[in-house]
């Protein structure tokens, strides 16, 4: 999960607010007397009509399948999303965990405003963890005729300030400890785009810093429908509360939000006119931009069967070992298990803990293959994630593992075009491949917050094809833009292994890694809670 950066600072910048915001935390409470209309999906029969829908259907094949395209490079996902917004006639459904005030955060904000402007009933919900910059912003599309806007799982005060809105809600540590980390793009109720990428510059590759490798699925047909049901759920939920509820009007603030949408650069490399992207026509894997097949009237997509896995949005009072199992991490964690030949998961942060070491066994002890690729603890944006999961490298490459770690140098030195770009790599995605022929790809990462605190969502698809894709992309990503992992010959160290054009270099330590980072490594590593890793 993708966790807020800068944290420190903004604590250091907050100092002179913080004694205050300790003596109001312990009065500070969510509004009581909130209006919230329930709403739900604009029904299938009264979209038949609209664009999306037709093409939708010219492109279906007999049966209650489900229509797929992967969406790996941020160009491509980023356009995707401004062809769906363009061409929605009837309604665009949109929840994610972060939307960052910059570029393309705010030029998708702008699309949802044009979309509006067009007659489109807009629904908008986001967790509120990161809108500190974005309140006024938010609060002025939601008094614009058809926006709505909902905030989940609230802060009750301090919200110019991550620090200080933390801090005046110490007294309610549990309930805002529990976050919405769902995303979907939800057009007309017949196309849907979900993965692993929130709304911000790095998850689309158009950072000047470090971006982020993610993975997003667009599906057309049942599977968004199923999708727009789990909106619906978490839209009409005791834990979203319209932006009034929660943000006064102020004038000030209200004008740079103003202006700062109406400046907001056109970006003509990632959206032409068309909303398509002159510069990427196709993407890695061959495809035609979906604008493109979408306005010619059909669409080339892999039809599948496919069910939507998705946490209930209660999740966020909490789970027991009882209930578990039953979360979406727990049926991904039920697709894994039931594999008889190889299991490839890609997450950005994996803990496995005891239970998952427990499935890694049984897999061994089944004669099932396990390949992993996480980010390396140079690459990782958390680095005390990190801690949880090198806690269990040593056991798992004993038994049999396939460890490999993504470079954030070697992937912006030698990566396929279009995957990592110019500048440093992390890696964002979410994707697991079983017995090459399932395949998952949502929001959930392998580890205990996933399991327990954050609400998920995903696809579990059953296709052959989609997994040879997943698949043809790990193996341009691992190759010379990761580590390799394996024992010394005594099978008591690590080595970490690099390929430079095809010749090995062997490192004894965390590659890449500061002194500093590691050094935190080892004395933190002993005392950092798992269960909240």
């Amino acid at each position: 999960m993708q966790r807020i950066k800068g944290m420190l600072a903004q604590f250091s910048r907050a100092a002179t607010g913080l004694l205050f915001a300790g003596i109001i935390g312990g009065c500070a409470s969510l509004p009581r007397e909130v209006i919230r209309p329930a709403t739900f999906a604009v029904p299938l029969g009264d979209v038949q009509a609209g664009p999306l829908a037709v093409v939708t259907a010219a492109s279906r094949p007999p049966g209650d399948l489900s229509g797929f395209r992967l969406l790996p490079t941020g160009a491509y996902a980023f356009n995707t999303r401004v062809a769906m917004a363009r061409r929605a006639r009837y309604s665009l459904d949109v929840q994610y965990y972060i939307v960052h005030d910059d570029e393309t955060g705010r030029a998708l904000l702008g699309e949802l405003q044009n979309a509006a402007r067009r007659g489109v009933r807009v629904r908008l919900l986001i967790d509120d963890i990161a809108t500190q910059t974005l309140d006024q912003t938010l609060l002025r599309l939601a008094a614009q005729p058809n926006i709505e806007v909902r905030l989940f799982n609230p802060f009750a005060w301090g919200r110019s300030s991550f620090a200080i809105r933390l801090l005046s809600s110490l007294g309610d540590l549990r309930r805002i400890n529990h976050r919405m980390h769902n995303k979907s793009f939800i057009a007309d109720n017949v196309m849907a785009v979900t993965g692993g990428r929130n709304l911000g510059n790095e998850y689309f590759m158009y950072s000047n810093g470090s971006n982020f490798i993610d993975l997003d699925i667009f599906a057309a047909g049942r599977a968004a429908v199923d999708l727009s049901s789990v909106f619906d759920r978490y839209w009409n939920s005791e834990y979203a509360f319209p932006i009034a509820s929660l943000v006064q009007y102020d004038q000030a603030m209200a004008e740079k939000a103003a202006q700062m949408m109406a400046a907001r650069p056109g970006m003509p490399e990632m959206i032409g006119e068309d909303g398509l992207a002159p510069s990427v026509m196709r993407d890695v894997l061959g495809h035609a931009p979906l604008a493109q097949e979408i306005d010619a009237g059909k669409m080339n997509l892999t039809w599948a069967e496919a069910r939507v896995v998705a946490d209930d949005p209660s999740k966020v009072a909490g789970v027991t070992d009882a209930t578990v199992g039953d979360t979406a991490s727990g049926m991904l964690i039920s697709l894994m298990g039931a594999a008889q030949s190889d299991v490839v998961v890609v997450s950005p942060y994996f803990v496995p803990g005891k239970p998952g070491m427990k499935l890694i066994r049984a897999l061994h002890d089944r004669g099932v293959h396990m390949s992993v690729l996480t980010n390396s603890l140079a690459a990782t944006d958390t680095p005390i994630v990190h801690i949880g999961y090198a806690a269990y490298r040593l056991e798992m490459l004993r038994l049999g593992v396939n460890l490999y770690e993504l470079s954030p140098t070697r992937g912006s030195k030698d990566a396929k075009p279009g995957l990592f770009g110019s500048s440093r790599a992390k890696l964002h995605a979410k994707t697991v491949v079983v017995d090459r022929e399932q395949l998952f790809v949502g929001s959930i990462n392998l580890d205990a917050r996933s399991a327990r605190e954050n609400t998920e969502q995903g696809l579990i698809i059953q296709s052959k094809a989609l997994a040879g894709e997943v698949l043809q992309l790990l193996a341009n990503d691992k190759g010379e833009s990761s580590f390799h992992l394996r024992l010394t010959p005594d099978r008591a160290h690590i080595e970490w292994v690099g390929l430079d054009q095809g010749v090995e270099t062997v490192y004894d330590d965390e590659p890449d890694a500061g002194f500093l980072l590691k050094f935190g490594l080892r004395v933190l590593g002993p005392i950092a809670p798992e269960e909240l890793l």
